[in-house]
């Protein structure tokens, strides 16, 4: 065989063997749209242990191997998604700890609040005289928010101790009452005490009705009733006589008075003191007029008169089920039902009230509502032994739908588009003992007594545009005179 033939031969086989090993060491396309233009050669990202494990394949091998299948879109989405957050965590997780191993205090040759004012937040790690109000502001946030008792104290110090009423450009006495609400939030009552009695003593002058009230509900919270008394009637009280009322400060002391007092009332009465509730509801009606002098609107008081009512119903569901001592606090009188006291401070106040605030009303006053009797005589009057609320007006103004509406009933008392469809005085009983209706109508005799809250409803005829012969309107007139006088 000549020397030519074998190196022509020689040449075919190399030529294979290199074809063969390119294509099985060929990156996949997605690889190579990472990589870019200035990647470095193909064969320099395969790494030492691949090669030598594709190397052993043969060309049989590779050319038998099936074709991989095509990814759908999301299968495609989900994978890259997988991909990109475990090259994220690889790469940054060693990084972030080098990160934080250096930003700790024991990297910098420090102990962690070793200093008097050192604290725990990398925000603000030192207080000092330089420190800005923010900064204080945010540390106290901050140790309210993680419940940390060490920062706390050291902020009560930095603000007692260390600084006096000029740090901060004068807002010291604001800070103390904010930490002084961090301190209650934390239950911390002794540090509450202190941070008010060093802003009353030092800042009383520039001391916020916001701030005031703010503290007031904290003492409630921790059940100082006494305390928040006391910062209610100091910090909180009403302008002395001959004072303009109308002027801006005038109204925002009024209107956080009036809305720490609603703190304590839905306070009590959720907690089931009504006797305290009751006095400070009373205390709203006296405040009344004061606030309709003064100029407030509804919209800018935002009197929380559903929760009002809400919490007097509870308690009042207890006090009928006699779980609450009447007698512990006999300097207040309670009336029938505890929500007339709402009832009583909300017709005081500038109105306005949503229809959520009607519902609840109703439904707290009206809980079981049933036809007596409809009378067309004095004679037939039912006895006198409870409170009578009647609705008179022209006929066909909805007098029965006002009824069916107030008792939260569709059909209690009958209506029509006719004018004179009422031709009776209807009397409706509400919060009448269980069962009343059986004895009305059969004559059975019912154990039990009426709700103290009972009364009736009264359901007068239509005068004026009533379809009815003059000699019955005349029969209703003198009834009528005669029922009111």
């Amino acid at each position: 065989m000549s020397s030519s033939y074998i190196s022509k031969w020689s040449f075919v086989v190399t030529t294979a063997l290199l074809l063969v090993t390119a294509s099985a060491f060929t990156p996949q396309r997605n690889s190579l749209q990472r990589i870019g233009n200035n990647a470095p050669p193909i064969f320099s990202t395969v790494t030492r242990s691949d090669a030598s494990s594709d190397a052993s394949v043969s060309s049989k091998d590779v050319a038998a191997a099936p074709e991989q299948k095509k990814l759908s879109r999301p299968e495609r989405k989900a994978l890259e998604r997988e991909q990109k957050q475990n090259r994220y965590s690889n790469s940054n997780s060693k990084r972030y700890r080098q990160r934080r191993k250096h930003q700790t205090p024991a990297a910098n040759g420090e102990k962690k609040g070793e200093g008097p004012y050192d604290l725990n937040s990398n925000a603000v790690k030192k207080l000092t005289k330089e420190s800005t109000a923010d900064d204080v502001l945010r540390a106290i946030k901050r140790a309210q928010n993680m419940h940390d008792h060490h920062d706390i104290r050291h902020i009560e110090n930095f603000l007692i101790d260390e600084v006096d009423e000029h740090f901060a450009y004068g807002y010291r006495g604001s800070l103390l009452s904010r930490l002084a609400v961090a301190a209650l939030h934390m239950e911390d009552v002794d540090m509450a005490l202190k941070a008010i009695e060093t802003r009353h003593t030092e800042h009383r002058s520039t001391m916020l009705p916001l701030e005031s009230a703010a503290i007031v509900r904290g003492l409630l919270r921790m059940h100082k009733v006494s305390d928040a008394i006391n910062v209610l009637d100091d910090e909180l009280s009403l302008p002395l006589p001959g004072t303009p009322i109308d002027t801006p400060e005038s109204q925002e002391k009024i209107k956080h008075r009036v809305l720490a007092m609603a703190s304590m009332i839905s306070r009590h009465f959720f907690e089931f003191e009504p006797h305290l509730a009751v006095k400070f509801c009373q205390k709203l009606v006296e405040i009344g007029p004061l606030v309709h002098e003064s100029g407030l609107t509804t919209d800018t008081l935002g009197m929380p008169w559903l929760r009002l009512i809400q919490g007097a119903a509870k308690c009042e569901s207890e006090r009928r089920a006699e779980r609450i001592n009447e007698e512990e606090h006999g300097d207040v009188e309670l009336p029938c039902n505890l929500v007339y006291s709402v009832l009583d401070a909300m017709s005081v106040f500038p109105s306005g009230n949503s229809d959520e605030v009607y519902e609840a009303l109703s439904n707290a006053l009206v809980r079981r509502t049933i036809f007596v009797d409809g009378v067309v005589n004095i004679g037939g009057l039912p006895e006198a032994d409870r409170g009578e609320v009647v609705f008179i007006g022209r006929s066909n103004v909805g007098k029965s739908s006002l009824v069916n509406m107030v008792t939260n009933r569709k059909s209690l008392a009958y209506t029509s588009k006719r004018p004179g469809k009422t031709q009776q005085f209807n009397y409706f009983a509400v919060n009448d003992k269980p069962e009343k209706e059986r004895e009305i109508k059969y004559g059975d005799e019912i154990e039990g007594e009426k709700d103290k809250d009972s009364f009736y409803i009264v359901d007068f005829p239509g005068f004026g545009f009533a379809q009815v012969p003059q000699q019955q309107r005349q029969k209703w007139v003198e009834f009528t005179n005669e029922y009111i006088s």
